[in-house]
């Protein structure tokens, strides 16, 4: 979140060649669009490189590009932009832009086309379209303790077997199904030999103590207001939990799902509950230090990597801890770590900022129902990004017709509807939704 004017006036001091930005929070995306329309009113020539997690070539094409006429390229990842950066600065340059500028041209045709076919339901109605769960017939289990649980220097070997590689190889640029990429004809040598090296450093993590693993779980009293609010009784009072809800015109009898259908209405009577966690893989600091030192980035880039598959399989691990026994909902379980990567238990963790709950504000709940910095051991940026950045957070929801979804696109009465809920301007709530609204704001 470096400020407009400052990469631009670095950009001309250092007279670059390219400017690069990088968005891994939604807020991102607007702040993009303002780089884009001040290069041009300062009648900037440099081209202009987009990328990082929360960005696409549709939001590119649809909301950047306009604004700036000498290049705006979108990067899917970091691996690529060394190919793309050639494409600016060899004699192809003119050549490689004006194919970019009519692709761009022809999706932002395509995506006013969609959005014109497109049908929504008012929110009233995609709350009667709500998922029906049969409550009366349903007994909420009892988590073994309310509060939080505290999980420090967690055994790294133990947390190693929930690894799930898949991402790991992606992170590489070498996609393909784990294990069977290790003996795939063209790229099988390739992936072995990175796998044998990061199992090599990953023993030594484990051996040398390299990182510690910090972990909290929480579980609250919970019950919904029938539409999309979770009240939470913590021990400091009540705590409202804001959710959304699809509002796309669905087949008969499909439902428009909020997160909170998965929780008993309190009209109901009945008590439920509502977990949380957040897993973090802390003291890479000083590792990464050492090889900047030695100028040795790929080994940086190996230990970035594996603190992400450590954090993730932590919270595998500790899902599947309070599946069978911290909540105890699915006592019985026996689940392979294969089974664990296709999620076929019950229960979910959805995290803030993601489909079925995108809006990352939420993250300052539960952040606050776990302890907060003191006993998460994680910073939330003034962007709301996790640090240190091999960290996971999200909620646990226990009944079993509880599901993974997207919200899709919402309009605008949701929107005012839930900026009312949070106590927020309309236009603060648009900023940090701005990916999933299905109106220009």
């Amino acid at each position: 979140m470096v400020p407009t004017d400052k990469i631009l006036e670095t950009a001309i001091r250092e007279k670059v060649d390219i400017i690069g930005l990088s968005g891994l929070i939604t807020p991102s995306l607007d702040e993009m669009v303002h780089v884009a329309h001040e290069m041009k009113r300062r009648g900037m020539h440099t081209p202009l490189m987009i990328g990082g997690a929360t960005t696409s070539r549709m939001h590119t094409a649809v909301k950047i590009a306009p604004q700036y006429e000498d290049g705006v390229v979108h990067v899917l990842d970091a691996s690529r932009s060394v190919t793309v950066a050639g494409s600016l600065l060899n004699d192809q340059k003119p050549e490689f832009l004006l194919k970019l500028k009519k692709e761009y041209a022809k999706l932002k045709e395509d995506f006013g086309n969609k959005q014109s076919s497109r049908q929504s339901l008012p929110l009233s109605a995609a709350r009667e379209q709500q998922l029906k769960i049969d409550w009366k017939n349903f007994e909420p289990v009892v988590p073994s303790f309310t509060g939080t649980k505290l999980f420090e220097q967690y055994p790294l070997a133990e947390i190693a077997a929930y690894i799930d590689w898949q991402p790991f190889f992606i992170a590489w640029e070498l996609h393909g199904k784990f294990p069977q990429l290790l003996t795939d004809h063209v790229i099988g040598k390739e992936a072995t030999k990175l796998y044998e090296d990061a199992k090599a450093m990953l023993r030594q993590i484990i051996e040398e103590k390299w990182v510690n693993a910090r972990g909290v779980i929480g579980f609250w009293p919970a019950n919904s207001n029938g539409m999309e609010t979770i009240e939470v009784e913590s021990g400091k009072g009540a705590v409202a939990l804001e959710s959304l809800r699809q509002q796309s015109k669905k087949a008969a009898g499909q439902p428009n799902i909020s997160l909170a259908d998965f929780i008993a209405p309190a009209a109901g009577g009945k008590r439920d509950y509502l977990g949380a966690f957040s897993v973090t893989i802390e003291g890479i600091e000083l590792h990464i230090k050492w090889f900047e030192a030695a100028l040795d980035d790929y080994g940086k880039i190996m230990l970035q990597a594996l603190a992400d598959r450590l954090a993730e399989g932590f919270a595998e691990l500790l899902h599947k801890k309070v599946r069978t026994e911290y909540w105890g909902y699915n006592r019985e379980e026996t689940l392979t770590n294969d089974d664990l990567i296709r999620e076929a238990y019950p229960g979910i963790r959805p995290a803030p900022g993601y489909p079925a709950c995108p809006d990352h504000t939420e993250k300052y709940k539960l952040f606050d129902l776990l302890g907060g910095e003191a006993t998460t051991g994680i910073q939330l940026t003034e962007s709301l990004a996790m640090y240190p950045a091999s960290s996971v957070c999200g909620w646990y929801f226990a009944h079993p017709d509880s599901k993974y979804f997207g919200i899709g696109k919402i309009e605008k009465d949701q929107v005012k509807d839930y900026a009312g809920r949070k106590k927020m301007p309309v236009e603060q709530i648009e900023r940090w939704l701005r990916p999933i609204l299905d109106y220009d704001a």
